[in-house]
């Protein structure tokens, strides 16, 4: 059961994203489009992007530590 909401949590989410997108290209072809529309659609993007990186390791994780040891 847990599995089934987490599915239909993302699938949810990627829904939402690209309705928003969608939304904002098309608000964004208007001669005057809504400010608060297109901040709205830079929000939810970077909070994507926030979510996207979160789980994307770092390259640097482990060669930072070694040499944060070796300048002291």
């Amino acid at each position: 059961m847990y599995f089934k909401v987490k599915i239909m949590k993302q699938f949810l989410y990627i829904l939402m994203f690209a309705a928003v997108g969608i939304y904002a290209l098309i608000e964004q072809s208007k001669p005057a489009p809504n400010r608060f529309i297109m901040i709205g659609a830079m929000a939810v993007f970077m909070f994507g992007l926030f979510k996207l990186m979160n789980k994307i390791p770092s390259k640097n994780d482990g060669e930072n530590d070694e040499e944060n040891d070796t300048e002291i």
